[in-house]
């Protein structure tokens, strides 16, 4: 059986790579096995941020036996939220899914992502709370904890009604895509609420979908540190909402295909 839209669009999945070295090389042959087995057209995409290991030569050395994979390299470590728009805004599909580096929602789960957007529609993002059964391996008491407070700020502050913004595993029309990363300021690791609070700031229709997950012990982010750093994060989202930042488009979208996208290169 193969994915909704596979035959019809072109699909893009960009992949935010730091100090990924251990495991890209697993996750980009995962990638382009299961585009195969599915009969799926797609570019990959591999944003790599400022890494200082070998994610640059493993990256490069799959784009050269890959026609179908472009590597994208950010000016210096900037941030996943910046590797995930620098990604988006390069990406010449017609649907466009993320995914983190470490596959916690194994690739093999795009399908539901992609027959939400099917069904009408514009956002499908994946949530590991919504049926909590499909946890293959949870994450910490602190981090559950720290997780749960976080999105209870969120449904106040932002008011997100979702059980989990922050799973590493989204898929947008090219139009959501073009609507919300044109817009999107969050650099790090609270981009999430913000893409979907622009989302819904346009009226885009979106679908919170169940997937498997398992948590990697190798997670970058820190529930203290960085969850203060969103919770900053979450409010300035929120004073942009309540300034009309979000209005109009500060970046570049539609990429040719003769050249990439600047993700901080701003209009004029």
């Amino acid at each position: 059986m193969h994915a909704p839209c596979a035959e019809a669009s072109l699909l893009s999945i960009i992949i935010p790579a730091y100090n990924e070295g251990d495991r890209i090389g697993h996750t980009l042959k995962r990638i382009f096995r299961f585009l195969h087995d599915q009969r799926i057209e797609a570019e990959v995409i591999a944003v790599n941020d400022g890494s200082h290991d070998n994610t640059g030569g493993v990256l490069a050395g799959y784009a050269a036996r890959h026609r179908n994979m472009r590597v994208l390299e950010n000016p210096g470590n900037r941030g996943k939220g910046y590797s995930v728009r620098n990604g988006m805004l390069n990406a010449r599909g017609d649907v466009l899914l993320f995914t983190d580096a470490d596959l916690s929602s194994p690739i093999e789960e795009a399908p539901k992502l992609l027959q939400a957007l099917a069904q009408g529609a514009d956002v499908a993002f994946g949530s590991r709370w919504k049926e909590k059964e499909l946890q293959k391996r949870r994450q910490s008491l602190l981090r559950q904890i720290v997780g749960r407070l976080y999105n209870l700020f969120l449904r106040a502050i932002l008011g997100l009604p979702y059980r989990d913004t922050q799973c590493g595993f989204k898929a947008f029309t090219r139009n959501a895509a073009k609507v919300i990363f044109t817009r999107q300021r969050i650099e790090r690791w609270g981009f999430d609420p913000e893409v979907l609070f622009i989302a819904r700031r346009f009226d885009l229709k979106l679908a919170e979908v169940p997937v498997e997950w398992a948590h990697d012990d190798r997670s970058k982010l820190s529930p203290l540190a960085d969850g203060i750093r969103m919770g900053v994060e979450m409010l300035s989202i929120r004073w942009a909402g309540i300034t009309g930042k979000y209005r109009e488009p500060i970046l570049e979208f539609a990429p040719t295909q003769a050249g990439t996208v600047e993700a901080g290169k701003r209009q004029g």
